[in-house]
């Protein structure tokens, strides 16, 4: 019997959307940090180029983060499962620097159930 599933073409993947990006990485903890990287604010911008290229621009909470080529894998793990995502680059920035003010409400609601004063 012949094979009838349509190929698709290069260039013709739907990429995702950067919302479809954001909710990909919130699977992505700092191991220290019980909260995902999204709600944690460290997640600066996100660019998808028309060939499935995701950039990633994001910081951490310390520049001598210890966790950083983790995060990071798992950053490129979590987003390259993505339908219509060829590669992921994630781009570590320093500046403006990381605060907790740059957490959403429920990153710091999720904190304030593990002991933090937030």
């Amino acid at each position: 019997m012949e094979d009838t599933k349509m190929e698709t073409q290069p260039g013709t993947a739907r990429l995702p959307s950067e919302a479809q990006v954001l909710e990909a990485l919130k699977v992505v903890k700092d191991p220290e940090i019980p909260v995902n990287v999204v709600d944690l604010g460290l997640i600066y911008g996100v660019d998808i180029a028309p060939d499935g290229l995701v950039d990633i621009t994001m910081t951490l909470t310390s520049v001598g983060c210890p966790v950083q080529d983790l995060i990071r894998a798992d950053a490129e793990m979590a987003v390259g499962r993505l339908d219509g995502v060829s590669e992921v680059n994630v781009e570590f920035v320093w500046t403006p620097p990381w605060g907790p003010d740059k957490m959403t409400e429920d990153g710091k609601r999720q904190m304030r159930m593990f002991g933090f004063n937030v």
